[in-house]
């Protein structure tokens, strides 16, 4: 039984929260329900439109699982380009820095990388109200710019936002990386190992279970009965490259039982509806994101998931694809570099393949290994996968470490000293 704690509030600053599809905004309610469980009054500002679809409003205000969320106006404007992303932020920043300073009973901050800049307003909340800052890095910026190619390293705008890193890093309390490829980026902006925390983000286990394919209504509804299907789920961004499969799935066109399935949004999704414009020979599908009700029924709908690490963004985003695709018990595609933390996955625990970018001739070899491979193994390496999660990566063990480490210097029983959780 939790002991309440009205006279401590979390303050939580993210620009995404349930129930918008956004995987952030799934992992940072996790925590925050948590936080309200063990009697913390918490308090979420976050944005009343969709992230991905600015068309979608949400309440202004409402009480989720004891969580306090306050949704803010025109703090997200949708990901049509960077200036109307920019835009959102800034808003959002605006925003939360005075209404964070006016938070009642503030004891500590809860802050991630969305919006990027979100460190800044903490970094003010924090000093003004003389509480500790909880940094959770979920992306690392402004290394995603540089890795795409839209700053240079010794620009202006890289140089100042580093600065700021330094500033949130030297300034928080604890500091969590989501791998350890993250990690060392971190600590090359300055050295926090001294409490630092390698924790990866948990799968959405609350919506999330395996659904065999003779029972599933998504399979049914998409036409995938009798096919097999190599699904991409989540955001398509350009961090998480998907040319070398696209490109493998026309060569594949003769393979009527072969389904590539495209599910979710992002700038990258234009790619997906280009090459299906192109080559409607090809067994290429498209889906918008689906509600976390159905989540369950599209992961499973997969045979084999496909999750895509960019060559330059190792250890700047973190590839969160691959634990749901663990826990419905299915193996691993990696399209990505080695090494990098999904490799160290796949290899450590062989529950998938792994093909470059760029190699579409390996690409097609692999797949064709793989629809040869025999059912029996492939569910074999599936139900592996998911004890793996099921025993290390499950949210009840890592959102609870995770948790107690928002909770290390807030409460009389709090453990002392920064833990090395690694996954």
């Amino acid at each position: 039984m939790s002991t309440k704690r009205p006279d401590k509030t979390l303050l939580v600053l993210s620009q995404v929260y349930i129930p918008d599809p956004a995987s952030v905004g799934q992992h940072v309610a996790d925590a925050a329900a948590e936080m309200a469980r063990r009697g913390y009054r918490v308090q979420v500002l976050t944005s009343a439109r969709g992230y991905d679809d600015p068309t979608v409003k949400y309440p202004p205000k409402e009480l989720l699982n004891g969580v306090h969320v306050r949704r803010l106006p025109l703090a997200s404007f949708g990901k049509r380009s960077i200036p109307i992303r920019l835009l959102g932020a800034g808003s959002f920043l605006a925003q939360t820095q005075v209404r964070g300073l006016f938070t009642r009973n503030l004891s500590a901050i809860v802050v991630s990388t969305s919006p990027p800049m979100c460190s800044v307003v903490a970094l003010i909340i924090g000093t003004v109200r003389r509480v500790p800052i909880k940094y959770w890095a979920m992306d690392l910026n402004p290394d995603q710019m540089i890795a795409l190619g839209r700053i240079t390293e010794r620009s202006l705008a890289a140089r100042t936002f580093n600065w700021f890193n330094r500033m949130i890093l030297a300034r928080a309390a604890d500091v969590i990386a989501l791998d350890r490829f993250m990690a060392r980026r971190l600590n090359a902006k300055h050295d926090v190992s001294a409490k630092m925390t390698v924790l990866p983000p948990w799968p959405l286990d609350d919506y999330l279970e395996a659904v065999p394919h003779g029972v599933n209504p998504f399979r049914r509804q998409h036409n995938l009965v009798g096919k097999f299907v190599v699904m991409y789920s989540g955001n398509h961004g350009p961090t998480n490259p998907i040319a070398t499969i696209l490109e493998a799935a026309v060569r594949l066109a003769h393979r009527r039982d072969l389904v590539f399935l495209f599910v979710g949004g992002g700038s990258g999704k234009k790619e997906v509806e280009q090459t299906i414009k192109d080559h409607a020979e090809a067994r290429i599908v498209s889906l918008p994101y689906q509600p976390l009700a159905d989540l369950k029924y599209s992961l499973s709908a997969a045979d084999v998931h496909l999750v895509t690490v960019g060559n330059e963004a190792v250890g700047i985003v973190h590839p969160c694809k691959v634990y749901g695709a663990m826990a419905v018990a299915r193996p691993v595609l990696l399209l990505g570099p080695t090494p990098c933390h999904v490799s160290d996955i796949v290899d450590a625990h062989r529950i998938g393949w792994h093909i470059a970018h760029g190699d579409v001739d390996g690409a097609v070899r692999t797949l064709e290994a793989i629809l040869a491979t025999d059912p029996a193994t492939l569910a074999q390496m599936g139900q592996h996968a998911r004890q793996i999660v099921s025993s290390s990566l499950s949210k009840q063990v890592l959102c609870g470490k995770f948790c107690d480490i928002l909770e290390r210097g807030l409460a009389p029983h709090a453990a002392a000293g920064p833990s090395k959780a690694t996954a």
